[in-house]
């Protein structure tokens, strides 16, 4: 008799000492049959990212003991993890800091519980999405890309990408030497629910330049074109 293999659940790990809003997460994610684990401190949570390897983690700022800024920062020493940041403000600079510290989405306080578990399977969804990459390689005099390994160099050195950022140049690799419009780099990278968030996609942009480009302010490889889109190009000045 042949069984039918079930799928492993996923595993959520909640960062945030507000006990209330952790049950409440964990209540409203059970229904999509995710497991939360919880965390009501910074080091708890990094212990746990550690040792429980969780799928996701939604990491709170505001920490009883380190903020949850330098959680983010020492998590991604060790794990590249999807993680959402749960911020009290929503502007740029609070998704500029989200992003620039390794986040892959950002979520505002108070917490809409139909929002964030959108924001979960989304994740969920690009992880699934571009597990199996394709053999897209990009390298020239200076940059050098795998996306089937997950490894970026710059100059001979290894550059810390996050997923999300991953799968955004994933796509961009795919579509390189043709302008892509930005509802249709949200749809296809972040899903159907980020389509007008475009400063999402703005300020991610602007972190892969910060990590990629020679000259951020003067891009080579991710172009924009106002009313087109953005653009990876393969050629750049050097190899022209």
């Amino acid at each position: 008799m042949i069984q039918e293999t079930k799928q492993k659940e996923k595993r959520v790990l909640v960062i945030d000492d507000d006990v209330l809003l952790a049950r409440l997460i964990e209540h409203n994610l059970s229904r999509i049959e995710v497991e939360v684990l919880k965390a009501y401190n910074g080091y708890d949570g990094i212990s746990m990212v550690r040792s429980q390897q969780p799928d996701l983690v939604i990491l709170d700022i505001v920490l009883p003991d380190i903020d949850g800024w330098e959680v983010l920062q020492r998590i991604r020493q060790v794990s590249k993890v999807p993680i959402i940041m749960l911020t009290i403000k929503e502007s740029e600079d609070d998704i500029v800091q989200a992003l620039n510290h390794g986040a892959d989405d950002y979520c505002t306080k108070p917490v809409g519980m139909a929002e964030l578990s959108a924001r979960v399977q989304a994740i969920f969804r690009r992880a699934e999405l571009y597990q199996a990459r394709d053999q897209i390689e990009f390298a020239d005099h200076l940059l050098r890309i795998n996306l089937a390994e997950q490894r970026v160099f710059k100059d001979g050195q290894e550059i810390r990408l996050t997923p999300t950022e991953f799968n955004l140049v994933h796509y961009l690799l795919t579509k390189a030497g043709r302008f892509i419009k930005p509802k249709e780099i949200l749809s296809q990278v972040w899903g159907q629910e980020y389509v007008d968030d475009v400063d999402l996609l703005r300020t991610c942009i602007w972190q892969l330049r910060r990590k990629l480009e020679p000259d951020p302010a003067q891009p080579q490889y991710i172009l924009n074109r106002p009313g087109f889109g953005y653009m990876f190009n393969r050629r750049t000045p050097a190899q022209s």
